[in-house]
């Protein structure tokens, strides 16, 4: 039976909601066949205040063991480095969590917030993540932090988190099963694959089929912001109530998996320099891309330039 604590930080409680949408197996049947035991979360337990506060305590001088502790939303330093803008009795949660830090086998920050500091990152509420600020690695606990499991804080990135994620790498984490990371700390089985990959507006994309406005079949990625084709992640895998995800529906992949979202332009606006985006797939050169899509535009398909697919 492993014990997991939930430590809400600076964030919507978004990546709660999205882990109640599991379906068959539900949260609750997960946690039994699993053998988990959820010691506390801020808006499913039933704890009195007392019991909240004799149950950390018991977690900060070891005699209840915490296997598993979950960070949802960013840490907040602010104002002026003392994390007085978030308190849990009466104490900054990011010296909570740093206490906790020190206690657990493994810790899961889930959500862009908790993993990168998303929103008030640059802000007066110093927002960071629990081991990098954006892609910059160090956050609250530092570069070199290792849980006592021996692995760096496993970031879950995405607004909000893919529930099925978060329960695959609780199965892997209670079977003893190795999780590969990438360069963030993001496990490579739902990372290491791009947005891009199953979208069904690829054919579109790869003969630069273009939409300059919404409610077409075409690719988004040119004018419109969509970051499918630079986002590690799954949502055109795993897909969403298993049935959708962004470019589905016509809506750009806003690129929430990264570190540095959410970004500093509006969201269906792609930076171009005469048409071609600014930010390319890794290893792409701009002057054989370019010279691609041309080729690639004047080979198009009619049945793509009439949007003659039934996607």
């Amino acid at each position: 039976m492993k014990n997991v604590y939930w430590l809400h930080c600076g964030g919507c409680d978004g990546d709660s909601v999205s882990l109640l949408n599991l379906d068959k197996p539900n949260l609750v049947d997960i946690f039994v066949d699993l053998e988990i035991n959820p010691l506390y979360h801020p808006s499913l337990s039933i704890k009195t205040h007392k019991e909240q506060h004799e149950l950390l305590e018991s977690l900060q001088n070891g005699s209840i063991p915490l296997d598993i502790l979950v960070v949802e939303g960013n840490v907040l330093k602010g104002p002026a480095s003392t994390g007085m803008f978030d308190l849990k009795f009466g104490v900054p949660k990011k010296n909570i969590l740093m206490s906790l830090a020190k206690k657990a086998q493994y810790i899961i920050a889930l959500g862009t917030c908790a993993s990168f500091g998303g929103i008030g990152v640059g802000s007066e509420t110093q927002a960071t993540g629990i081991q990098f600020t954006r892609k910059e690695k160090g956050g609250l606990l530092g570069a070199d932090y290792v849980s006592g499991g021996g692995l760096p804080v496993i970031n879950l990135s995405g607004c909000p988190c893919h529930p099925e994620i978060f329960t695959s790498i609780l199965a892997m984490l209670n079977s003893g099963i190795e999780i590969e990371l990438d360069e963030y700390n993001r496990p490579l089985a739902w990372y290491g694959m791009m947005v891009h990959q199953g979208c069904t507006r690829n054919e579109y994309h790869e003969y630069r089929v273009e939409e300059n406005d919404f409610g077409e079949k075409g690719c988004l990625f040119f004018h419109l912001g969509c970051h499918g084709p630079l986002t590690g992640g799954s949502c055109n895998k795993l897909l969403w109530s298993k049935r959708s995800s962004k470019p589905r529906v016509g809506v750009p992949c806003f690129g929430c998996n990264n570190p540095d979202f959410p970004q500093e332009y509006p969201f269906f606006d792609t930076k171009n320099i005469e048409g071609i985006p600014i930010a390319l797939p890794n290893g792409i050169s701009r002057a054989h891309y370019m010279v691609y899509k041309g080729m690639a535009a004047a080979a198009a398909p009619l049945r793509l330039k009439k949007r003659q697919t039934r996607i």
